[in-house]
């Protein structure tokens, strides 16, 4: 495509040569002619013309040997249709180089060549020249006995043309040869002839004179009207250049402005978003701090009393009495303990100084070292508890935060349970992503409002459902917050004095092996 793309450009720009070089020719500029000839490269489909030319300009400047050069290598060339057009006419230019040279024999076999052929082709114009060149040949050589029937054969055929030079310059020649017999009644005839031809040729040269002037003038006026229409043009494409100009500084203000303006509008969004967003933190906290402070006060209370009772239990030796007491305390210490221990992470997380590390964690072992702590707690409740956690379920998750997260919903499952309750934590069937971890126990429950309250993404803490149960539901957002963390998910099933189900959607270690 790209050879192809070149030699059309190649093609285009030979043609460009030619038809340059031929203008100038025309114009008689034969040096810059034959400049713009010499340009043109040989694979040029005419570039047989381009040497034709370049011989007719050479004989032109009378370079008669390097006009002799370029008709012999062109009249060397094979024979076709268009070639043959223009082969009389270089034989004949062969023959007056070879005339000019004064080689005559040379001179007289192309010129006889030249005009047989012309004959065949009956072509006058080129036949009366022809005929001219051969008398000169011979006319040179002193030969006038071969040469006159010659000027008589080409004055005789200029009757039949339309060319004033020709017609003129037939019968000059005539008129020398009568004056060269002496009969100078017919060169007489001659000479008024050819005065009659050359003032027809003035005639007729200002004519053209007239005609080129008052083209000229025509084309002036053209001009004149082109460039009033120019200007036009530029007046209008200058208005409407400044119209488009103007079209796009007012609509780039226009954008820049919508675009301010949207910005300013998604800050003011932001900051709306960010200050309701710190509303709600600090009601949060506000909220924390209340409940925190009322369940801390209401726990240590609980301890005052009980140790009251304790001394009493004591000194009256009444052991059963107080081994209920110590049991309580400790139930006490540890909804405590459980508190503050939240309330530790809660605020480790709002402030993002807490460890964080994902690892490959077994299950079951965790579940194992979290359900350790609270046998007592279940001990004392005589709850049955059950740990069926599939052996093979690896997770991975930041180990401290799933402890955590377990251990709070355990010690929920503990908190809401009655006596003689049961817990379960067992793995559900698991995806090709997650593990499912369920802790069940036969608690309270709730309905299905309290449900989804706990499950929405918020960080305002639950509303506590039980008042007689130490808890401010910050372990239920701590719990949310660290499971999202962990890349895992939440649902709860839960029907009222039934019990509840909390399930744990982990991602699963898929490298181990």
């Amino acid at each position: 495509m790209k050879q192809l793309s070149f030699n059309k450009k190649s093609e285009l720009t030979d043609y460009s040569y030619y038809f340059r070089a031929l203008s100038f020719k025309e114009k008689k500029l034969f040096k810059e002619a034959k400049k713009e000839f010499n340009k043109i490269s040989s694979v040029f489909k005419f570039y047989y013309k381009v040497k034709i030319n370049l011989g007719e300009i050479a004989l032109e400047q009378n370079e008669f040997k390097e006009a002799l050069q370029y008709f012999q290598e062109t009249e060397k060339l094979p024979v076709n249709i268009s070639y043959n057009v223009y082969r009389s006419n270089i034989l004949h230019d062969i023959g007056l180089c070879y005339l000019h040279l004064e080689k005559f024999d040379k001179a007289e076999e192309f010129l006889f060549k030249a005009s047989n052929l012309q004959e065949k082709q009956k072509d006058t114009l080129l036949l009366i020249g022809s005929y001219m060149d051969i008398a000169t040949l011979y006319y040179e050589q002193y030969k006038d006995n071969q040469a006159i029937p010659y000027f008589e054969k080409a004055y005789h055929l200029s009757k039949k043309v339309k060319s004033f030079e020709l017609k003129r310059t037939a019968a000059l020649n005539m008129a020398v040869v009568e004056e060269n017999r002496k009969d100078f009644p017919k060169a007489l005839v001659y000479r008024k002839e050819f005065e009659t031809w050359k003032d027809s040729l003035s005639d007729q040269n200002k004519v053209w004179a007239i005609a080129d002037l008052e083209k000229k003038f025509a084309v002036k006026q053209k001009q004149k009207e082109v460039n009033v229409l120019e200007a036009e043009n530029n007046l209008k494409a200058a208005e409407r250049n400044g119209f488009i100009i103007s079209s796009v500084l007012l609509l780039f203000l226009f954008g820049t402005g919508v675009y301010f303006y949207r910005q300013k509008v998604k800050n003011s969004k932001i900051i709306l978003e960010q200050k309701n967003e710190l509303d709600e933190l600090n009601a949060t906290k506000d909220k924390l701090f209340s409940i925190v402070s009322h369940d801390l006060r209401s726990s240590v209370n609980a301890l005052k009393t009980s140790n009251g009772k304790l001394i009493e239990n004591l000194e009256s030796k009444n052991f059963t009495e107080l081994d209920v007491l110590l049991h309580n305390n400790s139930s006490i210490a540890n909804g405590a303990y459980n508190l503050l221990d939240n309330l530790l992470n809660w605020a480790l997380m709002q402030t993002k100084q807490g460890y964080f590390f994902q690892e490959s964690l077994h299950l079951v072992s965790i579940v194992q070292h979290v359900e350790y702590n609270y046998k007592p707690l279940m001990l004392n409740k005589n709850i049955k508890f059950k740990n069926e956690v599939v052996p093979s379920d690896y997770v991975f998750a930041d180990m401290d935060s799933l402890k955590i997260v377990i251990r709070n919903f355990l010690d929920n499952a503990i908190k809401f349970s009655k006596e003689n309750g049961s817990i379960s934590i067992y793995s559900r069937p698991s995806s090709e992503d997650f593990c499912y971890l369920v802790i069940e126990d036969t608690g309270l429950g709730m309905n299905n409002e309290t449900r989804e309250e706990l499950l929405k993404d918020t960080v305002l803490l639950s509303k506590k459902k039980n008042d007689e149960i130490i808890g401010t539901g910050l372990g239920m957002q701590l719990c949310k917050s660290m499971i999202h963390k962990n890349g895992g998910k939440l649902e709860i099933e839960s029907e009222e004095n039934v019990g509840t189900k909390i399930i744990i959607a982990l991602q699963k270690f898929k490298n181990h092996g």
